[in-house]
This record gives C-alpha cells, structure tokens and sequence, in this order.
C-alpha cells in the first residue's frame, strides 16, 4: 500500500513510458492528421526541393542512391574504396560539413552515409557550394 497520489503520479508516468504512446504524441497525430490537403502538398513540394538538392551533393560526392526511395533522409552508399570516417571527417575538418555516418546506426552502417531533409534549403545550398 501507499499513498494514492504518488501511485497514481507513478502509475501515469509508468504508462506513457512502455504501455503506449506518450499522449502529447497522440494529440499532435490528430491534429496533423486533420490539416487540410494544402497542408501536405506544400511541405511534400518543400521536401521534394531539399531532395533534390541532397541528390545534387550526393552526386558531388560520388555517392549512389535511390531516387525512388521517400521518407526524411536519403541513404547513399560511398564510392568503392572510401570509409565512412574518412569521408564523414573529411567533409567536417575540410569544409565544414557533417554528414550522419552510417556507422552509427550499426556495423552494417559501413559504406554508407545518411542526409536529412530537414535541413533548411538554405544550409543545403550552402554545404553544396562549399563542395
């Protein structure tokens, strides 16, 4: 036994850490979820801008990708004979530009880097010149 407001703190905490999704999380879905068209069709033109750019310094850099793959990043796979953490470090000591290695995402990472796209355009365009 205890006291009933601590439990209940306890308890309130407990299930929004492994019993579901927190519920902040939830209200935010719905609102999301009732926007309206515009809403989507504008940020998904705002999103396909900043791919096109990631596309433009993955290609500066040599790297494959998929231009059919979606989501918030776009994976590449590194020209034959470069290191993740050569060309990670290299693009952050040299022109000042951090790019996630896929390293951290597991052994499996290796050859591979990560871009995401919510980055601003205009830190897009800016690492883009500095290559």
């Amino acid at each position: 036994l205890g006291r009933y407001d601590y439990i209940s703190a306890v308890l309130r905490v407990k299930s929004n850490m492994d019993s579901g999704m927190f519920y902040g999380i939830q209200q935010g879905a719905i609102v999301a979820l009732n926007l309206s068209k515009d809403w989507y069709t504008a940020i998904n033109t705002i999103y396909a801008k900043r791919r096109k750019i990631v596309w433009a310094i993955l290609d500066k850099l040599n790297c494959s990708y998929d231009k059919n793959s979606g989501g918030m990043f776009v994976w590449a796979k590194l020209p034959k004979g470069v290191s993740t953490d050569e060309i990670v470090d290299d693009l952050l000591y040299n022109k000042n530009i951090f790019i996630t290695p896929g390293t951290i995402f597991g052994s499996k990472g290796e050859g591979y880097i990560r871009l995401s796209l919510c980055v601003k355009e205009d830190q897009l365009n800016e690492a883009l010149n500095r290559l």
